[in-house]
This record gives structure tokens, sequence and C-alpha cells, in this order.
């Protein structure tokens, strides 16, 4: 696993000051143009969905479609899409969180998920965990259970985990690097 941190590692980009002053944002960018470095990814968020179980991935807008539709595929599951509230068509489920300055809504398609489903929910960054925990919200009030969720990164100084926890109900949160 250390070959597979050093590499994903020296594959992220720093950006200083983005979105604004102060912030340093994780460009995963140079980490998707390098074939070898998104297949060990793929590959690693792959075993952590047949280790849960999951029968679906869920990936989170936007990076965690990125992510999260070729984990199904190495992994052999449906792919569900949470998407920004009114991006889908049709009968949706919505849920609402809390960010930092303001709030979100977030949605997914009423018929996608189902009780006999167990749902990985991927993405690129946990942060404060405010989009996983709707997600999570959104896979329970569709039927399904939880399998858990698998990030590329933890930024643990965002207290993301800690807040997940309750929303996780004993179901594995997998980050491969953890900032």
């Amino acid at each position: 696993m250390t070959d597979i941190k050093e590499l994903l590692l020296s594959r992220i980009r720093d950006v200083e000051d983005y979105p604004e002053q102060g912030v340093v944002f994780k460009d995963i960018t140079p980490l998707l143009a390098d074939p070898a470095a998104f297949t060990a990814l793929t590959d690693a968020l792959a075993e952590i969905a047949q280790r849960t179980d999951a029968t679906r991935i869920v990936g989170l807008e936007a990076r965690g479609f990125i992510l999260g539709a070729p984990v199904a595929v190495r992994a052999g599951l449906g792919f569900v899409p949470v998407r920004k509230a009114g991006k889908l068509p049709g009968a949706t489920l919505r849920q609402a969180y809390d960010l930092e300055y303001g709030s979100a809504e977030i949605e997914v398609h009423a018929e996608d998920l189902t009780a006999n489903d167990r749902v990985l929910v991927v993405d690129d960054v946990l942060a404060t965990g405010g989009t996983a925990e709707a997600a999570l919200q959104l896979v329970r009030r569709a039927g399904a259970r939880v399998a858990g969720v698998a990030v590329l990164m933890e930024l643990g100084f965002l207290g993301g985990r800690a807040r997940l926890a309750p929303a996780l109900d004993g179901a594995p949160l997998k980050a491969l690097l953890r900032i």
C-alpha cells in the first residue's frame, strides 16, 4: 500500500490560495491524466467495494463521478450519480445539508436504489463530511443499505470522519490517503 500511496501523492498538486486566499487546493487532475496512477486508484477503490460487498457505487458530483464510474465497472457493479438539486430528470429524492457558508441540496433518482442494494459512496475528498453525510441519508431514504464510504483522500484536520460516524452506523470509512 505504501507504493500506491507514494504514487497517488506524487500526482496530486497543491494549488495555493484557491478557491480563496489561505486555502491549499488538492488538485487531482495530474493523477487523472496519468494512466498508471488512475488505474492504481481505480483498482484500490474497486477492492474496497468488493471487500464491503457493495452492489452499487454512488458517486458524488462531480469528481465522485470521475472516480466512481470506473470503480463500478472494475468491480462489476452498477453506478448511481448523486447530483446537485435540479440536475436529474424524473422523480428524485432530495437532501439538504449545511455548508460552511450556507446550504446546498443533492438528489438521486428514486428508483435507482432498492432495498436489495448495499451502497458504497465514492468521492475524491472527505473534508467536513457534509456532502457525504447527506448522500448516506439519501441512500437510506431510498431504502438501500450503506456498505461504506471510500475516498481518495481525507483532510483529517477538517473533522469529516467524526461528523460521518453516526451516519455510517458502523459501516467503514476508507481513505487511501490521510492529509
